[in-house]
Order: structure tokens, then sequence, then C-alpha cells
């Protein structure tokens, strides 16, 4: 049996859930140079005040749960760095403790209601920093993503969070990894794609992928993340249809990130006035991601609070 956070359960069978935003894009408009292979994962060490304050700034802005600065941080990552397996360990864990710190931090300042962290752990790929978090297919079997995935999953799970968010997945090999790779952690996951139409990533369809998690006891919800806005619609129902689970949605802005040049192309298309769409098809956890920031998770809130 997985044990939900009786709040948290309570919360996704009323639902919707507000998630937060773009944790890179608010670091770095506190001025933050995140052009590094772990990204804001490095400033766990660093700088773990920016991380409570980024944190903190999405839960003052109506955001109900802060995906934890764990995405790109990977034993493999940390040891390119020279930063041991404890040390790792310990820098892990605290990406949890400085998600509760602004929780504690938010409630001070006046924000009511339950407050929950998400630790979050991204695709192999977001190890590499190459891009291939965008592709998928990395050469790798099932069984070694699983190995790959299953010891910071662990830590992640000891540190205490109400959730483990398995987000910007590109490829259902590695889905099927990583659904193999929370059980017995006894913490529940919820498992998000980042797609391109009606594909994932690494091309297979969303019927396909979404299956994956339908019968896993141990994701609570499936859906997409780190995709453009207007593939949401699609996903949000496919999501609901194929595991009648509640469903996970939190889009880019939707501008597109040029690895190469290691930027943002395009205009923002992310509208707070998706949400409701996407509540009515099933969503119960709704956020942004890449380049949404507070000030769009606050009309976001506005929208699904009526």
């Amino acid at each position: 049996m997985v044990r939900t956070s009786p709040q948290f359960a309570d919360a996704l069978a009323a639902g919707p859930v507000v998630l937060d935003g773009g944790l890179s894009n608010q670091l770095e408009a506190a001025g933050h140079d995140l052009g590094d292979a772990l990204w804001s994962a490095r400033l766990l060490a660093e700088d773990p005040e920016a991380v409570i304050e980024a944190h903190r700034a999405y839960y003052a802005a109506g955001a109900q749960v802060a995906i934890t600065a764990s995405y790109q941080a990977t034993f493999e990552g940390f040891a390119r760095r020279g930063t041991d397996a404890d040390e790792a360990r310990v820098l892990l864990g605290r990406s949890v403790a400085l998600a509760r710190e602004a929780a504690d931090r938010a409630r001070a300042g006046g924000v009511t209601g339950p407050l929950y962290v998400a630790a979050s752990a991204g695709p192999y790929g977001a190890m590499l920093a190459d891009g291939s978090e965008y592709r998928g297919r990395y050469g790798l079997t099932v069984a070694e993503l699983e190995r790959f995935h299953r010891p910071r999953l662990e830590v992640l799970a000891t540190a205490g969070p109400d959730v483990l968010a398995l987000e910007t997945v590109p490829d259902a090999d590695e889905a099927r990894a990583l659904v193999r790779a929370v059980r017995g952690l006894d913490i529940p996951a919820w498992l998000s794609y980042s797609v391109a139409g009606a594909r994932t990533r690494a091309g297979q369809s969303l019927e396909e992928a979404f299956a994956v998690a339908a019968d896993a006891d141990e994701i609570v919800a499936v859906g997409v993340n780190c995709c453009a806005p207007a593939d949401a619609d699609h996903a949000v129902e496919v999501a609901a249809r194929v595991t009648g689970k509640p469903v996970v949605v939190y889009p880019n802005s939707g501008e597109s990130w040029d690895a190469g040049a290691r930027t943002w192309c395009g205009a923002p298309e992310f509208r707070a006035e998706q949400v409701a769409t996407w509540a009515a098809a099933g969503a119960r956890l709704i956020g942004g991601c890449c380049r949404v920031g507070p000030d769009q998770i606050r009309a976001l809130a506005a929208q699904l609070r009526g």
C-alpha cells in the first residue's frame, strides 16, 4: 500500500490543486546564472536561501505545491562537479527541506491552507544536459534506466515529500523504468510526459504512454509538463480516458528551447483562461513549467478558485 498524505489525497479528490511555475526562471529573475549542467540544483549547495525565496514567491502567488530544485540533481551529475555520494544525498534531501522552509515562511506571511512539496526527478537526459531530455531514446534498457533512477528516488522519498514528481519524461520506456523504480518507496508519485502534438518526444502515441501508469498504484496522477500549452488540451483528455486517474498538467509558456543556442525562442502563449478546460477534462494538478512565473500562477489560481 502506498502511503499518501491524507490531506494531499483529499485535495486531489476535491481538486483542482494549484502547482507552482518554473523554478529556473524565478531564480534567473532574481539574478542567478543557471548556465551550468546542474541548472538550479547547483544552488542547493551554493545559495539555498535563493531556492527558499523562489519557492516562497510561488506559494505567495497562490501555488499549493512547490516542486523541488532536484530536477537535475543526480549522483552522476554531482560527481562530475566533484561532489561525492554522501554530499549528494545531503543535497537531494536539502531540496525537500528548502521547500518545507518556504512553506513555513509563506504561512508566516499570511498564506493559508495546506501547502505541499513535490520532490522532482527529471529524466536521464536532464543529467546529460545535452537536450536529450527532449528526445529520449538514450540507447539504455528499461532495467538500466531503473538502476539510474532508483538511488536518488530512495533519497528523495526518505526526505519526506508529499509526492514524487516524475517529470518531463520524453519516452514511454523511461516511464516504465520510473514506474518500476518507485515501487516500495511508500510515497505516491505523479508521472508527466513532455510531448509534442499527440506523441511523446520519443514518438510514441499518448495512449501507449499513459497506459504505462494505468495500473500502477504508486502513480496517483498522470499527465504532461514542459510542453506547449496548445498540446495540453488533447493530452489531458487522453490521460484521463486511458488511466482513469487524476491528471497533472503544467505546460511551458509556449516559447521553445533552443538547446544549441541555450536560449528561448518564440512568443508566450500561456493563458490562465485555458485551465478551466483542463479542469473540466479531468486535470486535478494544474500549474506552469518553464517561463511561467508567479504572475501567471496568481492568475491561474484565481481562475481555478472562481
